[in-house]
């Protein structure tokens, strides 16, 4: 589980998650969760609605990005800090609950800092610059599919600085880790 970014060691050991919003062409909002790896950055699990952020979207994103890094597993093999904003769906009981569950530690920013998830919103912002400005999203069916489409081509093919110019997918497989 170890990694070498920029020379330096490091332990998968923290993953980051908020949400973001858009509009299709039609006026229909997209409103998106998502788990990103603060190590090698991959957008490991997300979510998407017409409706509002639940807690219920959140707990499956996490689920989700367990089983995708531990092979299927329903908890982490070892404690993952999950970072995130004070938001209700993060916040909520049955959330932090399940969290621990799973063995994601939840670890929240202090009130009205959102760059103290900074990673996250440097997600944000190059998903909605280099993917959702550019793709084709006349209602929500297609935004959903062309938003699908967009995550992949960010994990298998957008470069990273701190990766070296790889994705981050390329930085795992050439890493030789299952997280």
């Amino acid at each position: 589980m170890f990694f070498t970014v920029s020379g330096v060691k490091h332990v998968a050991r923290r993953w980051c998650s908020d949400g973001f919003e858009f509009r299709c062409d039609d006026g229909a909002p997209l409103r998106v969760v998502f788990a990103l790896d603060c190590c090698d950055r991959e957008a490991m699990s997300w979510a998407a609605t017409t409706g509002g952020y639940t807690g219920d979207m959140v707990r499956d994103v996490m689920l989700q990005a367990v089983e995708s890094r531990f092979a299927g597993a329903l908890a982490a093999e070892s404690e993952i800090e999950w970072l995130s904003d004070n938001g209700s769906c993060y916040i909520a009981d049955d959330t932090l609950t399940f969290s621990r569950k799973i063995g994601l530690k939840p670890v929240t920013t202090p009130v009205r800092s959102p760059q103290s998830n900074g990673m996250a919103e440097s997600f944000v912002k190059t998903m909605k610059r280099d993917y959702v400005s550019w793709m084709p999203k006349p209602d929500a069916r297609t935004a959903l599919q062309n938003l699908a489409i967009a995550f992949d081509h960010y994990n298998e093919s957008h470069p990273h600085s701190a990766l070296k110019y790889r994705s981050p997918r390329q930085f795992r497989q050439q890493t030789n880790s299952p997280t």
